[in-house]
C-alpha cells in the first residue's frame, strides 16, 4: 500500500471512529440508592470513567427503591428518562419478565476477566436473569447500639434477639417492606430455615409471619432509605435496626459510632444494573460503553475499597485490599468472610419475583392496622 493510500485509509478509520463516538449520548442518568453505596460507585467507576471521557456528564437519581413502579410508569407514558438502573436481583427478574429491562449477552456487553476468564464464567451463577448485570454481593443484617445493651446482658448475637423486647428493650428499625422481615419472623417462630419459603407461599404462613411481627410492631420505626437505620443508630433513637452491611460498616468504621454488627441470619443478596428497554440508540451505546468499564475486574475490586460489599466477579476477589481512606483490611468486613457467614439465610429471588406484589399488598395493609 502506498503512503497516500495508508493516510487515506487511516483518515477513513478516524472518521468512522469519530462517527461512532458522535453517536453516543454525552449525558447519562444513573439510578441508585444514595448514601455510602452510591458514593462507592461514584468513586470506583463513575469518576474514573468521566475523567477518561470529559465530554460526558452523569447525573444520579436516588430512586432505586421505587425502580419497578417508576419504570412501569415511564414505559406506560412512553418516556424512559433513566439510562442505567441499580436494582436488587429480584427486582431485575420482575423487570425482565415484564419486558421493562433489556436482555443482553454477557460475552458481548461485559469485559473478560483480568485472569482471562470469559465474562459469563467470571460472574457465574450470579447472573440470575437475562437482564441482570451483577455488581456486588451484600447482606441485610442488624446493627445495635453497644452503649444501650442492658448491664449484665450479653450483646445481641441471635436474630431472634430482635423479637426479645424483655431482654433487649428499646426501639427497632425495620425496612418498610415484607422482604427479610417475613423470613426472620418465621425463623423466630420455629420454622426451619429450609422450610421458610414453603411456609411463606401459603396464606397461613403469611399470617404466621405477620403475627410474629405483631409482637414488636409497637416498638418499630419503619425505614425506606438505606441511610435511615445508620442515622437512627447514630442518633440513639433505636437500640437495633436492620440495614445493609455496608451501611453499618460506614457508621462503625468511618463514623466511629458506638454500634456493633450482628451477623446472625444475615440475608445474602445481589445488587446490579439493568438497562431499561427501549432506550434511543445514542443513549444505549453510551450506557453499553460505561457498563463494560464499570463492571470490569479492576473496577469492581476498586469498589470494595469504599464499602464492605463483595465484588460479583471471581477475578476481582484477589484484588480486594484495604479501605481507600482508613487503610484497614476489607476482607474481614465482607459478608462472605467465614467468621461472618457462620449462619446465613439465602434469599430466594424467584419466590419474591413471583409473590412480591401480593405479599407486599398484604404487608402494607397490615402496617395500617
Amino acid at each position: 500500500m502506498t503512503l497516500r493510500k495508508t493516510i487515506l485509509a487511516t483518515s477513513a478509520l478516524t472518521v468512522i471512529a469519530g462517527a461512532a463516538v458522535a453517536e453516543m449520548a454525552n449525558d447519562m442518568t444513573l439510578v441508585s440508592w444514595g448514601g455510602a453505596y452510591q458514593n462507592s460507585q461514584q468513586k470506583a467507576y463513575v469518576e474514573p470513567y468521566l475523567e477518561a471521557h470529559p465530554e460526558v456528564s452523569a447525573t444520579w437519581d436516588e430512586s432505586s427503591a421505587e425502580a419497578v413502579a417508576k419504570l412501569r410508569a415511564m414505559n406506560e407514558a412512553g418516556n424512559i428518562t433513566w439510562d442505567l438502573v441499580d436494582v436488587v436481583a429480584a427486582d431485575a427478574i420482575r423487570l425482565c419478565d415484564e419486558g421493562l429491562a433489556m436482555e443482553y449477552d454477557p460475552e458481548e456487553l461485559l469485559a473478560e476477566g483480568e485472569d482471562g476468564s470469559s465474562a459469563e464464567d467470571d460472574f457465574g451463577d450470579l447472573i440470575v436473569s437475562d437482564c441482570f448485570i451483577p455488581q456486588i454481593v451484600y447482606s441485610t443484617t442488624f446493627g445495635y447500639r453497644t452503649d444501650m445493651v442492658p448491664e449484665g446482658v450479653e450483646a445481641p448475637n441471635d436474630i431472634c434477639d430482635v423479637f426479645d423486647l424483655e431482654t433487649y428493650p428499646g426501639k427497632r428499625s425495620l425496612e418498610k417492606r415484607p422482604i427479610n422481615n417475613m423470613e426472620w419472623a418465621l425463623l423466630c417462630d420455629g420454622v426451619a430455615k429450609e422450610d421458610v419459603y414453603d411456609v411463606l407461599e401459603t396464606d397461613e404462613g403469611q399470617e404466621q409471619a405477620l403475627a410474629k411481627l405483631d409482637t414488636i410492631k409497637d416498638s418499630v420505626i419503619w425505614w425506606s432509605a438505606g441511610a435511615d437505620t445508620p442515622q437512627l443508630l447514630a442518633d440513639g433513637e433505636v437500640f437495633m435496626g436492620s440495614t445493609y452491611n455496608g451501611r453499618l460498616f460506614s457508621v462503625i468504621e468511618e463514623q466511629d459510632q458506638p454500634v456493633g454488627m450482628m451477623w446472625d441470619a444475615q440475608v445474602f443478596d445481589l445488587d446490579g444494573w439493568i438497562i431499561p428497554a427501549g432506550l434511543p440508540e445514542d443513549r444505549l451505546e453510551r450506557v453499553k460503553d460505561f457498563v463494560k468499564f464499570a463492571t470490569d475486574t479492576q473496577r469492581l475490586a476498586d469498589q470494595a475499597a469504599y464499602i464492605s460489599y463483595g465484588p460479583a466477579r471471581k477475578s476481582s476477589a484477589p484484588l480486594v485490599g484495604q479501605h481507600a481512606e482508613l487503610g484497614i483490611d476489607m476482607g474481614p468486613h465482607m459478608p462472605t468472610d467465614p467468621d461472618n457467614a457462620a449462619n446465613t439465610f439465602v434469599y430466594n429471588y424467584d419466590f419474591w419475583a413471583d409473590y412480591r406484589d401480593d405479599i407486599d399488598a398484604k404487608f402494607q395493609a397490615w402496617l395500617t392496622q
